[in-house]
């Protein structure tokens, strides 16, 4: 069963990361015996997902050409040697290695001896020749959970979890685009592709993407799916059709699910396709990329670390205990049948290629959060924000914009009316107004009016200073930054902030009638004349 629990963000090498930092203090005692060349305790998985914790181990980091057998490891009950062996880098030592070598990708070395990691923490130490080199304790272990050493804390975070950097990608083109009104944009890519496909999402139910992956699997394109596994509401019956049809044709459909997932959910909106990636705020549905309900942002990016940064974060997302393929998922299971979105609205905003000084790929839980707050931090003008909705008010972000505003920076937060929404988003959008009034401060907050243009606000994204833009599935609050998978990406240049700032501007709009009252009683004269005139000119005639 998936924990619910808020999780805070993490630091790793593995596969994919659960948003989690639970910080217990560490102490890592290091004597004077410890040389430049002597291994050190990297982390602890005290506590696995198994029957008496069989798997537990060690992580030591060992410099080069290190003979490691002349170390052991005790926590005082227990001692195990390490055999004859030289290793290097970041090596595993468990005294059940056959088991360990199922949940990590690290090198495996097995103990000889007897070592049994209590759950409720203890004092482990690296010892040679009966002296410790290092040593760690943690207080208490976190069930399926690594206690990675930082300094002076342990940080526990979900097995398997990524520690990726940002990307950053300079200069190239983008093309940049706004649904409901250019459903072709996000699919164009697969269309076009001949090589490979991979698509990450939280749902896909659309005919128009199945039809298209289908045809790149066709073609020959290597296709593949990763989606959530428990979708907030459940699985659609119209979703798990499209599924059944992609698996029946070839591709691969995995769903992310299972005790050992690593993320509350996977969240994520992007495709790798060819040399070409899409990130956007949308759904593959009819309602998100089909151009039938939502206000959305996207990006069609053909920046080389941008897509392999993409590449990568998609192998180790699909290359985990917890991503489970749909025909194993699917079996047993009830589906709810849902309405699908249908509407239709005008095209305003047609896509636009746009030059771009630089990409910042960012991902979540790994370093988006601490990324965007430093963007918000930054910013000197003024901020833009569109958001389905936002977390707590002492959230990070929330706190950010909130600090921005107090620095003199014209802070807008446009937020959705959708029905699910609309009453606490009024009380949000209220409760920035009367702080703003309270502190003098130049931010102000709505719930919009789609005015026939679109049914509902989806778009996750922001402009800053006229210069930046912030667009990916991340919506803003702290459960999203620090415990699902999310991509953003940061756009750095003036013409794509002049793109989305127009599509944010004629949604902040739209429904105003804002004009100064000597204009409008002006405008009431004049209309009076020309009632009169009208009148005049018929009677005449």
């Amino acid at each position: 069963m998936r924990s619910l629990a808020p999780l805070v963000c993490c630091v790793f090498v593995f596969a994919a990361i659960s948003p989690c930092i639970a910080t217990g203090q560490a102490t890592s005692a290091v004597t004077p015996t410890r040389g430049p060349t002597e291994p050190s305790i990297h982390a602890v998985y005290p506590d696995p997902v198994a029957g008496g914790d069989e798997g537990e181990f060690v992580v030591l980091d060992i410099p080069v050409g290190t003979d490691i057998r002349q170390y052991t490891i005790t926590d005082g009950a227990g001692t195990a040697g390490v055999p004859n062996t030289t290793a290097r880098g970041r090596v595993v030592l468990s005294t059940a290695p056959n088991r360990t070598r199922k949940l990590t990708n690290w090198p495996v070395v097995g103990l000889d001896g007897h070592l049994a990691l209590a759950n409720g923490g203890e004092r482990v130490h690296l010892q040679r020749a009966n002296q410790t080199v290092d040593a760690v304790r943690y207080t208490e272990a976190v069930e399926g959970e690594l206690g990675i050493v930082n300094g002076s804390v342990i940080r526990w975070r979900p097995l398997g979890a990524t520690d990726r950097p940002v990307v950053r990608a300079a200069g190239g083109e983008v093309r940049a685009f706004a649904l409901p009104d250019t459903p072709a944009a996000p699919i164009r890519p697969i269309r076009n592709a001949d090589e490979r496909v991979y698509l990450a999402g939280y749902t896909l139910s659309s005919t128009r993407v199945a039809d298209a992956l289908i045809a790149a699997q066709l073609r020959g394109a290597t296709v593949r799916v990763l989606l959530e596994g428990e979708p907030v509401g459940s699985r659609t019956a119209a979703e798990a059709s499209t599924l059944d049809r992609l698996a029946g044709a070839g591709v691969s459909v995995r769903v992310m699910t299972g005790p050992r997932t690593r993320y509350r959910y996977h969240h994520a909106k992007y495709a790798v396709a060819d040399g070409r990636a899409v990130v956007l705020t949308e759904n593959w549905k009819p309602a998100g990329t089909g151009g039938n309900s939502s206000r959305g942002w996207g990006v069609v990016t053909a920046q080389p670390r941008v897509v392999d940064g993409l590449n990568q974060t998609f192998q180790s997302d699909t290359g985990w205990q917890d991503s489970k393929p749909w025909g194993e998922y699917r079996q047993g299971r009830q589906f709810e049948r849902a309405e699908t979105a249908t509407g239709t609205y005008p095209t305003e905003f047609r896509a636009e290629s746009v030059p771009v000084q630089r990409t910042d790929l960012l991902i979540t839980p790994d370093n988006a959060q601490g990324e965007l707050v430093t963007t918000i931090d930054g910013a000197d003008d003024s901020i833009d924000v569109i958001q389905p909705t936002v977390g707590d008010w002492n959230s990070p972000l929330l706190r950010a914009l909130r600090r921005a505003a107090s620095r003199g920076v014209e802070v807008r937060l446009l937020l959705s009316d959708a029905w699910y929404v609309r009453e606490e988003n009024t009380q949000t959008a209220q409760r920035f107004r009367e702080w703003a009034d309270r502190n003098e401060a130049p931010l102000t907050a709505k719930v919009a009016d789609p005015d026939g243009r679109y049914e509902k606000i989806h778009a996750k994204g922001a402009v800053v200073d006229d210069e930046q833009v912030i667009v990916g599935s991340l919506n803003w609050n702290e459960q999203a930054a620090t415990a699902n998978r999310e991509v953003v990406l940061v756009l750095h240049g003036g013409d794509a902030a002049d793109y989305f700032g127009a599509v944010f501007a004629a949604d902040w709009d739209a429904g105003d009638f804002d004009m100064p009252v000597g204009a409008l009683v002006a405008l009431l004269g004049l209309l009076v004349v020309a009632g009169f005139a009208a009148r005049r000119v018929s009677f005449e005639a």
